[in-house]
């Protein structure tokens, strides 16, 4: 069971009133707590988070750049992170003890990173090295739970975001023979492609069949994907990028790392959510962009460029959901629960796990 399973059933629901308090008057009384707690309190704000959020953040970024940003804010006794369990839980492990790291919405999870629990994974990596040796370091997506964190650190591996797993998967692969990726196998064999790996030398291994989804010798394997995916950007397809070419050959299509090996081949560029950001930051006015990442991030991205087309490689994608579950009427709920002396949605990861966690944290920042 995981750390969120556990702590869930001790946090209490937004009051049902929240949902009838008029948007403007949501928005003085956020403005006023902001005010009144000055640098005590800080917002940071996922990329992916809904407009009406992110207009309060204090920063935007991704999931461990708020984190890292948020432990250099020792001003802070409140950090209300609007994001999901994961990044919240990173923020915690990196984030001094007088700072309370809090979520405003306990069911704001992330699909992928449930896609992974602890036996499951003790399972693996008894079997596998039962199959192997000691051949195998594992690596973790920061998308995963601290639990995972900290079992990568416990065996000498290391985390990755999407824009420094190259550097990390080189690092790894000089350490053992082969490297156990999780929790997303698309980014992991995407990134280990793009280091010269052959397909062939990649395998899937499925927690629930307990097996690598192969023809080939367990020794012939060098890159071991764990069996998750994102499910926004497994929704990005060839026949989408096509469509969009057909329509228009002179659209740029850009995805993310987290698309299918398919996908990120037939698009013309491919990069994390900070690479695709700055690359459109720099494209020069009429240019053409259909881009595979996050709803609330493409919309974000053509209303701050209108002298640019950007439109969504799946026009028909909803924004992520769990990351949508953090909103105004969330955010001010968990303001005003601060503001009485009364915080609730904290995340506090226990010393063990965090101490694991925090050396596989540290093991990437030795490596980038």
């Amino acid at each position: 069971m995981s750390i969120f399973n556990e702590v869930m059933p001790q946090y209490p629901m937004m009051p049902a009133a929240y949902r009838d308090i008029p948007t403007e008057e949501m928005e003085r009384r956020v403005w006023e707590i902001k005010q009144k707690h000055g640098d005590a309190l800080l917002i940071p704000g996922h990329h992916y988070q809904r407009d009406e959020v992110v207009q309060f953040a204090d920063m935007t970024g991704d999931s461990l750049e708020l984190a890292r940003l948020s432990a250099q804010n020792t001003k802070a006794r409140h950090i209300v992170f609007c994001g999901v369990h994961f990044m919240a839980e990173t923020c915690d492990i990196l984030t001094q003890p007088h700072q309370k790291v809090i979520l405003p919405d306990m069911r704001a999870g992330c699909s992928m990173a449930d896609m992974a629990n602890m036996t499951q994974t003790e399972v693996a990596w008894r079997l596998l090295t039962e199959q192997v040796g000691d051949s195998i370091l594992p690596l973790t997506y920061v998308n995963s739970t601290a639990e995972i964190k900290a079992f990568v650190g416990r065996h000498g591996g290391a985390t990755v975001t999407s824009s420094n797993a190259r550097q990390v998967i080189s690092w790894a692969l000089k350490q053992r023979k082969r490297i156990l990726f999780l929790p997303d196998q698309h980014l992991g064999r995407n990134t280990a492609f793009q280091l010269g790996i052959p397909l062939d030398e990649m395998a899937v291994w499925d927690p629930y069949a307990q097996r690598l989804l192969t023809d080939r010798d367990a020794e012939d394997i060098r890159i071991i994907l764990w069996k998750g995916h994102c499910s926004v950007h497994e929704k990005f397809t060839t026949a989408q990028i096509e469509e969009t070419k057909r329509l228009d050959p002179e659209v740029r299509v850009i995805v993310h790392p987290e698309c299918t090996h398919d996908v990120v081949i037939a698009a013309d560029d491919a990069g994390s959510t900070k690479y695709i950001i700055d690359r459109i930051n720099e494209a020069p006015p009429g240019s053409k962009w259909s881009v595979g990442t996050e709803m609330n991030l493409v919309r974000r991205l053509a209303a701050q460029h209108p002298e640019q087309q950007i439109v969504s490689l799946n026009p028909d994608l909803c924004p992520c959901l769990t990351m949508n579950r953090i909103d105004l009427p969330h955010l001010l709920w968990s303001l005003e629960c601060i503001d009485r002396g009364e915080p609730t949605g904290i995340i506090q990861v226990p010393q063990a796990i965090a101490e694991d966690a925090k050396s596989a944290l540290e093991r990437m920042f030795e490596h980038v």
